[in-house]
């Protein structure tokens, strides 16, 4: 596990979980609770944009310091919505996919001088909307059918007055009774990496497999649990910078993932309802739960799992 080769393989390892072997087929009759409210009743409407000629840096510190997975991007005067920033953008952009070409090709790997690049150059452009009359099954549509957690909201010109995401609406969803338990919901294949996995491997596999998290294990144990916030926070706490010699790329993301796992790390079992782990993970304000089974991972929890299992989905 020490040795980067065998680290790396474990990058993309697939783990199988059988959990209990008596579940049986699972109907689900769960349905959405109605809502004849507009969108805007569950939404944010306060919302912290960003200008789209603000540096890449300038916007991981911004989510950073407010704990938000995406901001908006918008015109600087009209507020009209130009695109989005997420936390997937930012991974893909340290090495996880296609814009770590604007650190490898156009700044020869210096990522000091790439972080200075405006947000527009890694933003995700015109992104999926809602109208400020959508109802809640709306963006529940749009969440389950495009796997997307956060959906700004537009007016008929365009023009940013809110956003909701898929904690918002999990919230309003968990408030109706569901006979669902986690092992009916949860996701029991998962690709785990390895304490020792390079962060380099860590997001070009949560890009490639659309992952915003990823299990860690260590000999079969859980070690933790790596998001692609964490990675986020890792860059824009500046604390990389002052440790870097050449100010290339590679000191960043070839240091090994254990370095991203800090507190506590909370889990849930099989036999919970959703709508207790759901409450959990509201409380927590945290976005998935490992499930464990006689010290065993055998799965894994997420908001969009409970979303569609509450909807019916």
């Amino acid at each position: 596990m020490h040795q980067n080769g065998r680290a790396t393989k474990q990058g993309d390892r697939l783990l199988k979980m059988q959990g209990k072997l008596d579940r049986g087929p699972v109907e689900f009759k769960s349905r959405i609770v109605e809502q004849e409210g507009e969108i805007m009743a569950i939404a944010t409407r306060d919302v912290i944009s960003l200008p789209q000629t603000q540096s890449i840096m300038a916007a991981v510190e911004q989510m950073t310091t407010c704990g938000f997975r995406r901001l908006p991007v918008t015109d600087a005067g009209t507020k009209r919505l130009l695109g989005i920033v997420t936390s997937g953008d930012i991974i893909n952009f340290l090495g996880g996919g296609d814009k770590y070409q604007l650190v490898q090709v156009r700044h020869n790997g210096n990522l000091i001088a790439a972080v200075n690049e405006a947000i527009r150059t890694i933003m995700t452009p015109q992104p999926e909307t809602l109208k400020s009359d959508a109802r809640i099954r709306d963006a529940v549509d749009v969440i389950t059918t495009r796997k997307i957690g956060g959906l700004p909201i537009v007016d008929k010109d365009g023009i940013l007055l809110g956003i909701a995401t898929e904690r918002d609406v999990l919230s309003v969803l968990a408030s109706g009774r569901s006979p669902l338990h986690v092992e009916d919901v949860m996701s029991s294949a998962l690709r785990v990496t390895a304490p020792d996995c390079p962060i380099a491997t860590v997001t070009r596999d949560m890009i490639k497999h659309r992952f915003r998290r990823l299990p860690v294990v260590s000999d079969d144990v859980l070690y933790g649990i790596v998001t692609a916030t964490d990675i986020m926070r890792y860059l824009g706490s500046r604390d990389v910078f002052s440790k870097m010699v050449t100010g290339n790329v590679t000191e960043v993301t070839g240091l090994p993932v254990r370095n991203l796992i800090a507190g506590e790390l909370f889990t849930t079992s099989p036999e919970k309802t959703i709508n207790e782990v759901a409450q959990e993970m509201l409380k927590k304000n945290i976005g998935a739960l490992p499930v464990i089974e006689d010290s065993r991972l055998v799965g894994l929890v997420t908001e969009f799992d409970l979303v569609r299992a509450f909807s019916g989905g």
